[in-house]
């Protein structure tokens, strides 16, 4: 009878976020524990919290040995912001320049 238990390969013996396993069968028949890695998350636009295009999803630490031509998009914001947002906070700022002028050119009328 073949026994089917399996142990820790690593020196932590708990169920942990960080210890999780799974049981693979090498070419020779014996169960092994494979450890997995933690899921990753999409990094995420810092206004309306929706998913970044073009931006890998890898863990921190991954993260921070790519290069930056990989971790941004070419643009104002690229890698914080998504394009919508860019775009609106643009036009918003122009707006308000906009009602500036507007408001100046008015004061100076009612001098006059």
């Amino acid at each position: 009878m073949v026994l089917n238990r399996v142990t820790y390969r690593r020196r932590l013996s708990y169920n942990t976020k960080s210890n999780k396993t799974r049981i693979n069968k090498t070419p020779g028949g014996k169960l092994v524990i494979l450890y997995a890695k933690k899921k990753t998350q999409i990094s995420k636009c810092g206004d309306c919290k929706e998913g970044l295009r073009g931006i890998p999803a890898v863990r921190p630490y991954k993260l921070s040995g790519l290069s930056k031509r990989v971790k941004t998009v070419s643009r104002i914001y690229g890698g914080t912001k998504c394009s919508r947002c860019v775009r609106s906070r643009i036009i918003r700022a122009f707006l308000i320049e906009e009602q500036k002028i507007v408001a100046r050119v008015l004061k100076a009328q009612a001098k006059k």
